[in-house]
């Protein structure tokens, strides 16, 4: 028998003869069986391919750890006046300029953004929750329950919203019930009040459509309660359309709040927002347009982050988007 070193040095054997057709030995390599991911992991992956869903969510988290954190971060005190100073445009000693009375800008727009990101993270949770619940049920329950469920919707949503929010803030902040509670929960009670429709109507179709899948009437089979069913069952499979809906709830807040604001109806002094601020300026962006381009700008950098945060879930949670 010849050995491996015999036939490493053996010329090839011609084709057909008894050493070519012994049968040759070839180790088999085991193949590896892939690993399943879970949901979670396929989410995380497809968000991160999302690159300005990506940047546009450590804007945001930068912007709220700023803000939250402006105690920290800000070159001055909150409302340190300095009369004689007076309004100038940006320079080394404050990288925003400073207002009429002489304020340094930067300051007052971190801690202005503290009231303006804590109404737009208040408002959305709000009115998703109330939206979530009043579309379930719509949903899932139908007949009367939908029908009156959604005629109710139907009213909020043909109602001028601008006009109804200034006449109810107004109206909410003489009472003395709301006017313990500051005007900051006033205009988060009012813009949730008239917010939840939007996703109490996509709630409604998601649910419409799952309330038949067999899951469900497996559930129902084993005796499960109507709102355990919702609860347990339904509405996970409809986090992906509530999440990417909240997102944008907390990008409308702001600007509604900012456009009140700017009217005179929103925040008003002492306390600040970036609207606030806008409303300020108004009289003076002729000769400081600082004091108009900084807290806009801020605005539009919030809305835009927030808007890609949104658009990379809605992808995420999308098994067949080509991101």
């Amino acid at each position: 028998m010849r050995t491996e070193h015999d036939l490493g040095d053996a010329e090839p054997a011609p084709f057909g003869s008894p050493v070519a057709a012994e049968p040759m030995t070839i180790g088999l390599v085991e193949e590896a069986e892939p690993v399943a991911r879970s949901q979670w992991q396929l989410f995380r992956r497809r968000f991160v391919k999302h690159r300005l869903a990506v940047i546009g969510s450590i804007v945001l988290i930068l912007l709220i750890i700023l803000c939250f954190g402006a105690k920290y971060f800000a070159f001055y005190d909150r409302n340190q006046q300095d009369l004689l100073l007076g309004p100038t445009s940006p320079s080394k000693a404050h990288w925003m300029g400073t207002d009429q009375l002489g304020r340094d800008t930067m300051t007052e727009i971190l801690y202005a953004g503290q009231v303006s990101l804590k109404i737009g993270l208040a408002v959305a949770l709000f009115s998703t929750l109330v939206g979530t619940v009043i579309g379930a049920a719509a949903g899932y329950f139908g007949k009367i329950v939908d029908q009156v469920l959604m005629r109710l919707t139907d009213l909020f949503l043909v109602v001028p919203a601008i006009a109804v929010l200034a006449v109810a803030i107004k109206g909410f902040g003489k009472l003395q019930f709301f006017a313990d509670l500051g005007q900051t929960f006033v205009i988060i009670f009012v813009l949730a009040a008239l917010g939840w429709m939007y996703i109490a109507r996509i709630v409604r179709g998601q649910v419409l459509s799952l309330k038949e899948k067999e899951f469900v009437e497996a559930a129902r089979a084993s005796g499960a309660s109507s709102w355990r069913i919702i609860f347990r069952h339904i509405l996970p499979n409809c986090i992906g359309p509530i999440l990417v809906n909240a997102t944008l709830s907390i990008a409308a807040a702001i600007v509604t709040e900012s456009t009140l604001s700017f009217l005179g109806f929103g925040i008003q002094p002492p306390a600040t927002s970036w609207g606030n601020m806008l409303s300020s300026a108004e009289g003076n962006y002729n000769q400081n347009t600082h004091l108009l381009y900084f807290p806009g700008l801020m605005i539009l950098l919030t809305v835009l982050c927030v808007n890609f945060f949104g658009d990379g879930l809605r992808d995420a949670f999308d098994p067949q988007a080509k991101h």
